[in-house]
């Protein structure tokens, strides 16, 4: 079905697309161009650089603009096109989300990437359908994203998978029976995996204490002494980045002994750093763990320190999260969307994308009927507090 739906609006959208202008000259990388002067293929990359989540925007961001630098170009049906990554800041806004996308849609990209963030990828979604542009989420794992729609495709696992892995994670391996859940009101992806969580955690017969914070909350000790007094043996909170660093800092000055439990968002060396030192226990589960393709892992460690400003959209140090190396396969994806297309066209790159695979450094990428990834399992870390890195803990799926 999302086949032939992208058949349909490819046809209806070529000739329009046609007409929007001619691609971008190809950035200056220092290296020799392969390409003819003009012959530029434009990725639209569509994140937050800004906002609660900027920071994994930027890590989400590093992983694509290295791929790029490995692979400056693409071969397209005989003809080889320099790739320009052209970059907007959605500054993990829903109301900036349209604005966003239409400086995009005006620089001619084949394929949009991203992003970071599953409420500004729903906000923009209609925007891109409009313009007959697919899109590919990177991280975004909220059903909504793909739901209903023929041009969004996605090459991460989704929220109710990863719920039910959280919640068998808690009982099985953490051994909780009382669960206290704290997400951001209004937050697409911090409710869903609210829902997520608490639909399999009661059909293990898990009690779920599920409060919601209002955008902007800084002081989350209320919501923590609440946790304690409910009996709580584990706190989940799936939040952005922003606030996980005032839950960690805060749970460390209350003495909670609980496991902190996160999704995705949390994975971040950002993390790392504010709970160096404390007496916690902090569980995330993930897309990667470090250590799963030492090749890419030193090539990407060498880029990240070369050059100041990658270092400090990294968070500073050259830990690899894992929306960069789902940063790095997208632009990698995307490719091999371009190559089957055979043409720049977005209508054709849409109507090829369903029949896509690759091989990625997180694992082997397909897309199902719906346009969304076919995974099956998610990876565990926890904090290393004294060492400040994230240790494996397993690969987990849903049984």
């Amino acid at each position: 079905m999302k086949k032939i739906l992208a058949l349909l609006l490819a046809g209806c959208m070529a000739f329009a697309l046609a007409a929007c202008g001619t691609p971008a000259e190809p950035a200056d990388d220092g290296g020799e161009d392969t390409a003819a002067a003009g012959d530029t293929v434009v990725i639209g990359v569509y994140e937050p650089l800004s906002g609660d989540n900027g920071a994994g925007g930027k890590q989400e961001v590093l992983g694509m603009q290295y791929a790029n630098s490995v692979a400056p170009t693409v071969e397209i049906d005989g003809k080889t096109y320099n790739v320009k990554l052209e970059i907007a800041d959605n500054e993990s806004s829903n109301d900036k989300a349209v604005s966003a996308a239409n400086t995009l849609i005006s620089k001619t990209p084949s394929i949009i990437l991203g992003s970071y963030g599953s409420g500004v990828s729903i906000a923009a979604s209609d925007t891109f359908e409009q313009a007959g542009i697919p899109a590919m989420g990177v991280t975004c794992t909220n059903p909504q994203v793909t739901e209903g729609n023929s041009h969004y495709f996605r090459i991460c696992f989704l929220d109710p998978f990863q719920g039910t892995v959280l919640a068998n994670f808690a009982k099985d391996e953490l051994g909780a029976n009382t669960v206290y859940c704290l997400g951001q009101l209004g937050n697409d992806y911090d409710q869903g995996l609210l829902k997520y969580f608490q639909q399999a955690a009661e059909e293990m017969g898990m009690t779920v204490i599920t409060d919601s914070f209002p955008e902007g909350t800084s002081d989350f000790n209320s919501y923590l002494t609440t946790a304690k007094n409910k009996g709580a043996e584990v706190i989940f909170a799936p939040t952005s980045i922003s606030y996980a660093q005032l839950i960690v800092e805060q749970a460390s000055a209350q003495g909670i002994t609980m496991p902190l439990l996160a999704s995705d968002t949390w994975d971040s060396n950002v993390i790392l750093s504010a709970a160096q030192g404390k007496d916690l226990s902090i569980y995330v589960t993930t897309f990667y763990a470090e250590g799963g393709n030492p090749e890419f892992e030193q090539g990407f460690k060498e880029w990240i320190n070369a050059d100041s400003t990658n270092l400090s959209n990294n968070g500073g140090d050259d830990t690899i999260a894992a929306v960069s190396v789902m940063g790095y396969d997208a632009y990698f994806v995307a490719l091999e969307a371009l190559k089957a297309a055979g043409s720049i066209d977005p209508g054709a790159v849409m109507e090829a994308l369903p029949g896509v695979t690759y091989s990625g450094v997180s694992g082997d990428i397909s897309f199902n009927e719906i346009g969304d990834a076919n995974r099956t399992t998610a990876f565990v870390k926890t904090a290393n507090v004294s060492e400040n890195v994230w240790d494996f803990v397993a690969v987990q799926g849903v049984e």
